[in-house]
């Protein structure tokens, strides 16, 4: 089972990828350089990797819990999950083509780019504050190893 060292991890990269992509996407030529790219496409596919994790390894023990409330948080985080990735197959589709780039009107990209990002990190900010602390209560001792 994943610890939530390796969760906390994950999320401070793909954070801080966000963060550094924030700043490389506001300049039209760096913007469409192989930098870029590698590093935007490092960020889908850790989010992507990260939800799915989530997935295999959370929410199976919340979603058979006796408890109402902790069956809800699960039901909550993993439509959420789906959302998100319902957006991210969107927002790639509309921008990417075979991990790279495509962008027609600059503007548009950035401000989709930076709704996504903003996206993402609210999800962690909630995991942080809801969805881990209820799996640490549902799995007293899993927090040790987990």
């Amino acid at each position: 089972m994943i610890s939530f060292n390796e969760l906390n991890a994950q999320n401070d990269k793909i954070t801080e990828l966000s963060n550094v992509l924030s700043y490389l996407i506001d300049d039209r030529a760096v913007c469409d350089t192989s930098v870029t790219c590698e590093l935007f496409f490092d960020y889908v596919d850790r989010v992507r990797m990260h939800l799915d994790v989530e997935e295999r390894e959370l929410y199976q023990a919340l979603l058979s819990h006796k408890d109402n409330k902790v069956c809800n948080t699960a039901r909550m985080f993993l439509s959420g999950s789906g959302e998100i990735k319902r957006v991210f197959s969107q927002y790639l589709k509309r921008w990417c083509k075979n991990k790279e780039l495509r962008i027609k009107d600059h503007a548009q990209f950035v401000k989709e780019t930076r709704e996504m990002f903003e996206l993402v990190l609210r999800r962690i900010e909630d995991e942080v504050e809801r969805l881990y602390p209820t799996v640490r209560d549902v799995n007293q001792g899993w927090g040790a190893t987990a």
